[in-house]
């Protein structure tokens, strides 16, 4: 790495020229009051009756400083530490494990890096010092040194040291090269000329490309601050004292103020319906049918534009259709019915994803736009408002009691300062000697009472106490215990000169604690001079990485009490690895001085060289407590820091607050998962060097226009790695391979994080090489930059590189991948990162982005990491959305908060007061809609609500007890809203699953497939808790199994009868069965594929339109439920011999199972060609801590469903097995038996808070049977009658039922309707001898019209409707099947279809399926098919496939293959199906004149040739 330091060019440049360029907004965090304890609580009321609070707000508090300090005076010097400390543990030893160097080292500098101390300044005992850096982003520590020395002192002064200890000014030839830089652009170039200027060392810049080098700085007290008769004064900081979270508060302000509210563009404070990619292949010529009502009138009109019509050239059709006036298209939009979204006017109708989905009849609304923006956009205020984080986050009054205590504090600690110079001023004036003893106990209790109020002092800083406050508290005691004869008229020792140096002591050690405080935490407040000057020393003395860890403060009892010595270790991690590790063995006890602490005092020294660290290094620190009883460690706390923030070390002493929680999994260690600036009961102090390494970048491109054309071998090898698709799923042995050939690497072969992720290591030679590739490589598509975004990629310029393609992406398209986005923050470096500032800048632009970040972010704060960081995105995200969408999102969050209250209050209620209880607490939102008037929904913002449904709201007897809530819908267009709130389930795997299908779904529909899917909507919104969006007219399967009997789930025609009853026209129930190919072919293919488990008949549901979904995804990725041992899954995915029999009609039309496998295997390979996303999406997901999905085991679950190694014909035989194995599958109806068992004797699904008719019941107004007339009866096998039916369209249909069957529906009408009176039915027994045939007519005709014009519940009923409806007389003119799938064949001949592909000397034969195959008796064969390549031997190349039982027309997607063919020529494939040994049928196929990689069907022959 090439590494830089600072020189002063300009050290006479005044302190506030200086601090001019030093001015950066800052903010705040807020402390928690439930994590934090600090000891000063009681010290408020305590204080506050003594001295009166100043009422101003920004009041400037002052330490009365008597004297100047004695600079000569004797100090606890960093040298003298350092030298304790090593002295103390030289003879211990000390382990060190690191995984590139094999050796023990010492804990304490290295000899050789030692510095001098005759040649030294004399430094602070903090550690050492540092000045504020000239920089928003620097850390610093401020502490007193003798006066500023010139640049020509300071220089020879670094010389006579590297004379003495022969140190080199420049680097050796092994300092390495890394990362490009960041962006700088928080540090401006007149800043940068002013504060130093950068000096590369000429030895080593022409090997490398970038890297560290050092700047070491001494502070010094600012020159325009006089101690004598001065105060310390503290001010207000509103924007917070810490550096890093004040520039991250100024960096979103600043994009904040790129979006005017007065641009309608950027805010119209509209809902805009999501759009994606014109799907070509799916509206190739295909017209919607539009309803439009103006205004919301109740006139409809009707438009069937085209789908690739603009939506402002509909708008424009309809004005001119309304009215002859020239109005402007640009003046209206048109919104959806029911909903607050509008359709965007610049896209084409199919772009809008509610066309793709909603083949219906869409309603819309069309209305002016108003000039104004909408109601949720930002205001004009919003422009000028403020971002201070304490003013956005939660738990803030922390610091206002620590500020307003500190105030009060250090007023008192001044009061006894001043009176006790003021008695001992007035003791000289009356020429009283200080050994009068009231003059004495007047010095001991002022003394005391100072040292109280120092301690105080401390108690609200966090309870840390320095070393140099403890050393002037001790020399105040050790002052208070001499005797009067020690002190004797001497000018330097007089007890006046000495009480004014120790006091000064205290004051400048107190201003010291203030300043690292303030520096190292969250506070809205900070010493008013900081200082700014800087001095430089020796750059070589600290090259290794070293530091001290001083000590851990405020122990609490209970460790004290439970163990008897305390520990720490130190390591380096990188991506998620460990770089080394080091153990400190001396094991210290707590230290009882104004609090408890372990003071260890420890140079930790790496045998690491800085400059050979990458940039993104994380130090992670683990603080061990020692068991009495059995001397073990016991890890108790732990924290970690990016070595290098803001591309710049740590300098001087630092605060950080460590956590006690569980520590985190190495690849989770990242700068945000833990805060480090946020107080914690206990914290620990650190000394860094004051040696300031800056990363540089320099630009060198390596010329690779030399490259010779790889091998053909080479380039099918890198193909084959490509298909791994992740770099986890990769062995070592292959990145090796892949990174050997990665100048060969493209787009066009490879994906760049493979690439990327094949690097060796991290050094400056592979990061230059890493950048190179990034630089040159072109991105076939931005979401291939997904990965890149992962855990495994901490390199701050391939993030940048990632962001930028993301960047590309619109916003509907980017909402699809928030959730991955939203888990990627988690690895940035800060929160100024370009993701952080995509994310912001997107929320701006879009109220649909803004709303779903707002979920996400809130919902991610319940993970048990990045809290912090999260917050203030969340904070970050408010503030931009502006106080009207804030408003709504405070609206949304108190909506889930009273729903979550509700759904306590009914689980803890017994079983029989559940219902009154719900009935009882449902007034609670009906108080909440009176206060808000109306709320936009958290499943979906479109939507808006206005009140409560209470007769419609229920309660599921589930073990979670799931809410039923029925929302008003706000809109006067709309329908009810019903949704799910669920507590106690953890809906964020829900969430992925259903992403990921959404993902797919998206992929269908560019590609032209339709697949029916129903996906509803998923939102976890807090821990263990979220809503669910209700689906209408769905039930689930085990319902309709339990309405057909005992043994439901085991009979055929369970589906097909249930359908049957509820699409009683021929049109509705065609329209169904379509519906349930499609949408059943789809799910097969995505619970395949994410390994969806404990599938049974509950979590299937059904549509009366013929959607089939699946709801519950607790399991998944594989992950099946065992009972005693066996897995609950069986099957690869849920396809039964029920499914099969609606599918194929009864096994009428066998040929739908043919195209129904077809479909499947089409599907999955049009998913398997994005292999890549699916598995980023995942992948990125990794660290959200699902608990299905935690790591590469589970991304290689997907991998082997996806089998993107396969080719397209390879992965048809592969699924279509699957389909059999599903459709074999017996243990499933078992499993669907059992539920259904279960359940027969549980409650209904839902229990209702009053016994009112469903709205369904309601719906229909009309009869659906106008009449039926029997036309005549057939005297054959089962004599029927023919009866003609006319429905309530006019349409007739003719049907045939047995006198039985009549019979029959009388009964269960009779069970049905027990209340009511039914016609009298003509038995048997009421038939005379002669002309019973017409006399049964007469009164069956009679039946029939008493029961079709009789109560309206019994003509309407579904016994009636399926009577009369179902099963209908095949017309004489033959109709086309409803699936229209697939090759037809008018003829009846037998066929064979198979795909031949020749490649590479391998002949590759696809049988797919045969048609109208028979055994010479007309019977169904088992048939198999076998192959003879010819004119070779025929046993040599005999191959045969499985055979089908009993079906002539078979389905096989086996796979035939034939190597080592070297020419086509002069070969035929002789192809011959049996049934056992019986032929069937066969054919010659000379292979020179066949299509290649096409699907053909062959007719069959009946002989042999």
């Amino acid at each position: 790495m090439a590494y830089c330091w600072k020189t002063d060019v300009n050290p006479s440049e005044s302190h506030e020229e200086q601090h001019e360029h030093q001015e950066l907004h800052s903010a705040n965090q807020p402390l928690f009051a439930s994590q934090v304890s600090l000891g000063f609580d009681h010290l408020v009321d305590e204080i506050s009756n003594k001295i009166p609070l100043y009422q101003s707000e920004i009041e400037e508090n002052t330490i009365s400083v008597p004297s100047p300090p004695k600079w000569n005076s004797k100090k606890h010097s960093l040298d003298e530490t350092q030298r304790i400390s090593l002295n103390k543990i030289s003879s211990k030893s000390s382990e060190l494990s690191c995984h590139q160097v094999k050796e023990t080292s010492v804990i304490g500098f290295r000899h050789s890096v030692l510095p001098n101390p005759q040649n030294m300044n004399k430094e602070s005992s903090w550690g050492n010092p540092i000045g504020k850096c000239h920089g928003a982003d620097d850390y610093r520590f401020n502490i007193l040194v003798p006066s500023p020395t010139s640049l020509d002192k300071i220089n020879s002064q670094i010389e006579l040291q590297n004379e003495h200890h022969k140190y080199p000014m420049g680097f050796e030839n092994s300092i390495h090269s890394t990362y490009p830089s960041f962006s700088t652009d928080f540090m401006p170039r007149e800043e940068n000329k002013r504060s130093g200027t950068m000096n590369i060392v000429e030895t080593s810049t022409m090997l490398f490309e970038c890297s560290f080098l050092p700047t070491i700085r001494e502070s010094t007290w600012p020159k325009n601050i006089e101690l004598i008769g001065c105060s310390i004064q503290l001010v207000e900081v509103p924007q917070g004292s810490n550096m890093s979270l004040a520039s991250f508060c100024d960096k979103v302000k600043r994009i904040r103020e790129t979006y005017h509210a007065a641009d309608i563009n950027s805010n119209s404070g509209k809902i805009w319906s999501t759009t994606t990619t014109f799907p070509y292949r799916l509206f190739s010529n295909t017209k919607f049918n539009i309803n439009i009502c103006i205004d919301n009138s109740t006139q409809l009109l009707h438009f069937m534009p085209h789908a690739n019509c603009l939506v402002k050239d509909l708008i424009a059709e309809m004005l001119h259709f309304c009215t002859n006036e020239q109005l402007s298209s640009k003046d209206y939009l048109l919104s959806i019915c029911g909903y607050e979204e509008f359709l965007q006017n610049d896209y084409s109708l199919g772009s809008h994803k509610i066309f793709q989905k909603d083949k219906s009849v869409i309603q819309l609304n069309l209305q002016k736009n108003r000039k104004g923006p909408g109601r949720l956009s930002r205001k004009h205020e919003d422009d000028h408002s403020q971002f201070y984080l304490n003013q956005l986050l939660e738990f803030m009054h922390i610091w206002k009691i620590s500020r307003q205590c500190l105030s009060t504090v250090i007023k008192k600690y001044d009061s006894h300062l001043k009176y006790l110079f003021r008695t001992q001023k007035e003791a000289e004036e009356k020429s009283l000697s200080p050994i009068f003893s009231s003059v004495q106990n007047t010095f001991k209790q002022n003394v005391n009472k100072i040292i109280e109020e120092v301690k105080n002092i401390c108690s609200v800083l966090g309870c840390v106490e320095t070393k140099q406050i403890t050393d002037a508290v001790n020399e105040l005691n050790r002052i208070l215990q001499r005797k009067a004869e020690h002190y004797h008229q001497n000018s330097e020792t007089s007890e006046k000169g000495l009480i004014e140096k120790v006091t000064t002591e205290l004051s400048t050690s107190i201003y010291q604690l203030i300043d690292v405080y303030c520096s190292s935490f969250y506070a809205d407040f900070q010493p008013l001079n900081a200082s700014d000057s800087v001095s430089f020393v020796n750059p070589g003395l600290h090259s290794h990485l070293s530091f001290t860890v001083y000590a851990a403060h405020n122990i609490p009892d209970t460790w004290v009490h439970s163990y008897k010595a305390f520990s720490f270790s130190c390591g380096l991690t990188y991506a998620g690895k460990k770089l080394c590790q080091v153990r400190s063995y001396r094991n210290i006890p707590v230290k009882k001085l104004f609090f408890f602490l372990v003071n260890w005092n420890d140079t930790i020294n790496f045998p690491l060289e800085l400059k050979s660290l990458p940039r993104e290094s994380m130090l992670i620190i683990k603080l061990f407590g020692i068991i009495s009883a059995t001397n073990n460690a016991e890890l108790l706390a732990w924290t970690c820091l990016p070595l290098f923030p803001k591309d710049k070390s740590i300098l001087g002493s630092m605060l950080f607050s460590i956590t006690s929680q569980s520590e985190p999994p190495i690849e989770m260690i990242a700068p945000g998962v833990w805060d480090i600036s946020q107080l914690s009961p206990v914290t620990l102090q650190i000394d860094f060097p004051a040696t300031e390494w800056e990363y540089m970048k320099f630009d060198s491109e390596e010329n690779r226009s030399n490259l010779e054309e790889p091998p053909k071998e080479c380039l099918k090898h890198i193909a084959r790695l490509s298909q791994k698709k992740s770099p986890l799923l990769l062995s070592e042995e292959k990145r090796r391979y892949l990174w050997f050939y990665r100048f060969y690497c493209n787009n066009e072969n490879c994906s760049l994080p493979l690439v990327l992720g094949s690097a060796p290591g991290w050094d400056e030679k592979t990061i230059s090489e890493m950048h190179t590739i990034l630089r040159r490589w072109k991105f076939s598509h931005p979401l291939e930059a997904l990965g890149l975004l992962t855990s495994s990629f901490p390199d701050q310029e391939i993030r940048k590189v990632a962001v930028q393609q993301l960047d590309n992406l619109l916003n509907d398209e980017l909402l699809d991948y928030l959730p991955q986005l939203v888990q990627a923050v988690k690895f940035e470096w800060n929160l100024e990162s370009p993701l952080v500032q995509l994310l912001i800048h997107r929320s701006l632009q879009s109220i649909q982005i803004a709303h779903r970040l707002y979920w996400l972010l809130k919902d991610a704060q319940n993970e048990a990491y990045f809290k912090s960081w999260y917050q203030k995105l969340l904070a970050a995200l408010e503030f931009c959305a502006g106080k009207a969408l804030s408003d709504e999102f405070s609206k949304e969050m108190k909506l889930i908060k009273i729903l979550g209250d509700i759904g306590e209050k009914v689980k803890s209620a017994s079983d029989p007061q559940r219902q009154e209880v719900l009935k009882k607490e449902i007034g609670r939102l009906e108080e909440f809609f009176q206060y808000v008037n109306t709320c936009h929904l958290p499943l979906n913002p479109a939507l808006c609500i206005k009140g409560i449904d209470h007769d419609a709201c229920s309660y599921f007897t589930s073990n979670a007890l799931p809410l039923k809530i029925t929302f008003i819908n706000a809109n006067p267009m709309g329908k009810n809203i019903s949704i799910i709130f669920k507590a106690g389930d953890d809906l964020r795997q829900d969430m992925l699953v259903l992403q990921i299908i959404q993902v797919m779904d998206n992929i269908w529909l560019q590609e032209g497939l339709d697949m029916q899917m129903i996906i509803y909507r998923c939102l976890s919104t807090g821990k263990g808790q979220g809503l669910v969006q209700m689906v209408p007219d769905a039930v689930t399967l085990a319902k309709i199994h339990r309405h057909s009997g005992l043994i439901g789930p085991l009979k055929e025609n369970t589906i097909k009868k249930w359908f049957s009853q509820h699409n009683h026209l021929k049109a509705d129930y065609e329209k169904a069965l379509k519906n349930f190919f499609y949408s059943c072919a789809g799910w097969c293919v995505v619970t395949f594929v994410l390994g969806v488990c404990d599938r049974h008949n509950d979590n299937i549901m059904l549509t009366k339109s013929g959607h089939m979904f699946h709801i519950d995804f607790g399991k998944f990725l594989g992950h099946a439920q065992t009972f005693g041992g066996i897995k609950r899954d069986r099957a690869p995915f849920i396809f039964t011999s029920e499914m099969e029999y609606f599918i194929t009609e009864g096994g009428k039309n066998p040929q739908h199972f043919q195209d129904f496998v077809e479909l499947c295997c089409r599907a999955y390979n049009i998913v398997r060609r994005h292999s890549q996303l699916l598995l980023n999406l995942l992948e990125m997901m990794i660290p959200a801590g699902l608990p299905e999905l935690s790591g590469i085991q589970d991304l290689k679950y997907v991998y082997n469903t996806l089998r993107p190694q396969d080719t397209d014909l390879e992965a048809t035989s592969h699924f279509t097995k699957k389909i059999k194995e599903s459709l074999e599958c017996f243990p499933v109806k078992l499993n669907n038996l059992i539920h259904t068992l279960a359940q027969m004797t549980a409650i209904s699904p839902a229990k209702p808070t009053s016994q009112t008719f469903s709205q369904e019941s309601c719906v229909v107004s009309t009869r659906s049977i106008q009449r039926a007339t029997i036309l005549g009866y057939s005297k054959k096998t089962n004599n029927l009658y023919l009866i003609q039916v006319m429905c309530s369209n006019n349409e007739t249909s003719l049907t045939e039922k047995s006198f039985d069957q009549f019979s029959k529906l009388h009964s269960q009408l009779q069970k049905q309707f027990a209340s009511l009176t039914l016609p009298e039915f003509p038995h048997w027994w009421h038939l005379p001898f002669t002309n019973s045939d017409h006399k049964r007519f007469r009164d069956l005709n009679h039946y029939m019209e008493q029961i079709l014009n009789g109560p309206y519940e019994v003509a309407n009923s579904d016994c009636t409707l399926s009577f009369f409806l179902s099963e209908p007389v095949q017309q004489t003119i033959e109709e086309s099947s409803p699936l229209d799938v697939g090759e037809k064949f008018p003829d009846k001949m037998p066929k064979v279809q198979l795909v031949i592909s020749y490649e590479d000397a391998k002949l590759t034969i696809l049988v797919k399926h045969m048609k109208n195959i028979h055994l010479p008796d007309g019977s169904a064969p088992s048939a198999h098919v076998e192959f003879y390549l010819l004119p070779y031997p025929s046993e040599v190349r005999r191959r045969k496939t499985k055979s089908v039982p009993k079906c002539t027309d078979p389905t096989y997607n086996e796979i035939v293959v034939y190597d080592e063919v070297t020419d086509l020529q002069g070969h035929v494939l002789m192809l011959t199906v049996k049934s056992k040994t019986v032929f069937v049928g066969a054919i010659n196929i000379q292979l020179c004149s066949v299509p290649l990689n096409e699907e053909k069907w062959y007719l069959l022959g009946n002989s042999i040739i």
